[in-house]
C-alpha cells in the first residue's frame, strides 16, 4: 500500500575524513562517544577527548555541519543548526600499507599500518509534539502513583523447629 499521508523527509548531511593515519578499531573509540549527542555536546566532548583521532573526527564533524549549513542556503529550506545530532559516526577501513620489520637471524617480518575513513552524519533532529496524545500520557502517568508490592518472606523453618524442640 502507498502512503498518502505527508512525508517528512529528515534531511542527512555528511562529511568524510579518508585515508586517516589510525587503525578503524582506535577511531571508533571516538566515534562511539558522540553518537546520537547534540552537535553542541559532540563538539564539547570532543575538545576534551584526549585521543589523537579526535581533532580530526572534530574537523569532520564541523564540516558536516557546514554542509547544512551551506545546502540549507543554497536551496533554500529552513534549518536550525542548534537542532542538529549526530545520526552517524563510522569508521571504515582503508587500505593497508605493507611494511617489514627487521627480525634476528637477517629474517624479516611483515606488519600492516592501517588506514581509516572517517565518516559523520548529522541530521536535524525532529519536533517534539505538543499535541493530545503527550498531554495524555502525562496525565496518565501522573495519576497513578507507583506502588511497590510488599515483599513476602518465606517461614523460617529452622527457627520454629528450634522453638518446637525448645518447648517440648
Amino acid at each position: 500500500m502507498a502512503k498518502t499521508a505527508e512525508k517528512s523527509a529528515v534531511r542527512e548531511f555528511r562529511a568524510e575524513a579518508r585515508f586517516q593515519r589510525t587503525s578503524p578499531q582506535k577511531a571508533k573509540l571516538v566515534l562511539d562517544t558522540i553518537k546520537g549527542l547534540s552537535v553542541e555536546n559532540a563538539l564539547t566532548t570532543l575538545m576534551f577527548t584526549r585521543k589523537r583521532i579526535a581533532p580530526v573526527v572534530e574537523k569532520a564533524l564541523r564540516s558536516a555541519i557546514q554542509n547544512a549549513n551551506y545546502l540549507s542556503q543554497e536551496q533554500g529550506f529552513d534549518l536550525d543548526v542548534d537542532r542538529l545530532v549526530v545520526k552517524q559516526a563510522v569508521a571504515n577501513e582503508g587500505p593497508r600499507m605493507k611494511r617489514i620489520r627487521p627480525a634476528p637471524m637477517g629474517r624479516a617480518f611483515r606488519y600492516q599500518r592501517r588506514l581509516a575513513h572517517i565518516i559523520v552524519t548529522v541530521a536535524e533532529k525532529k519536533t517534539v509534539e505538543t499535541g493530545s496524545k503527550a498531554a495524555a500520557a502525562d496525565t496518565k502517568a501522573a495519576g497513578k502513583p507507583a506502588k511497590k508490592a510488599a515483599a513476602k518472606k518465606a517461614p523460617a523453618k529452622k527457627a520454629a523447629a528450634k522453638k518446637a524442640k525448645a518447648t517440648a
